[in-house]
């Protein structure tokens, strides 16, 4: 291979790697779950194990995608999960056929409960508090454009009303 064209292409790597390296929203958000194993309902089906439920990466990532748009630039968000109880239930005693279905009933409400601290660019605290997030009407409040096939529909919208409320959007830069 030309070195020329081995330089040049071993430095446009380089530069790749260095521009997502430093990308501005790289960490700015943090998301922990503590003693997920004793969460209520994290589970995927009657008998799966909550620490190691594929929700808990979901809950991250969805989290990280959307605080971002919130944050204004330098600040940080840390979010650490001390309970969650997913909306819908396991009924076993529905039969083997059907024990691993969420079965969702009114009586079967969605519970979030979080720290959360947000930091400046210097570290300072901004702001931090306690949630304790609940949707007693978690079925009539969804909007029709929500996909009804996401398995964490009710907790996503608990979430986004969450960021509007607490954090507020930034305002735009004119």
């Amino acid at each position: 291979m030309n070195s020329k064209l081995l330089f040049a292409l071993t430095a446009a790597c380089a530069l790749g790697a260095s521009a997502w390296a430093a990308s501005p929203d790289t960490g700015r958000v943090t998301v922990n779950f503590d003693h997920p194993e004793n969460f209520t309902d994290v589970k995927t089906s009657f008998n799966s194990d909550s620490a190691s439920s594929p929700y808990l990466d979901d809950f991250r990532r969805f989290i990280e995608a959307k605080a971002v748009k919130f944050l204004p630039e330098g600040q940080k968000l840390n979010v650490t999960f001390t309970d969650i109880d997913l909306a819908g239930d396991f009924e076993p005693w529905r039969g083997p056929s059907r024990q691993d279905t969420r079965i969702i009933k009114s009586i079967y409400i969605p519970r979030l409960k979080f720290k959360y601290q947000i930091t400046d660019a210097t570290g300072a605290v901004v702001k931090e508090g306690q949630a304790n997030l609940t949707d007693l009407n978690f079925q009539d409040d969804m909007p029709i454009t929500v996909d009804s096939s996401e398995p964490l529909r009710y907790e996503k919208h608990m979430l986004n009303d969450w960021f509007h409320d607490t954090l507020k959007a930034p305002k735009k830069k004119k």
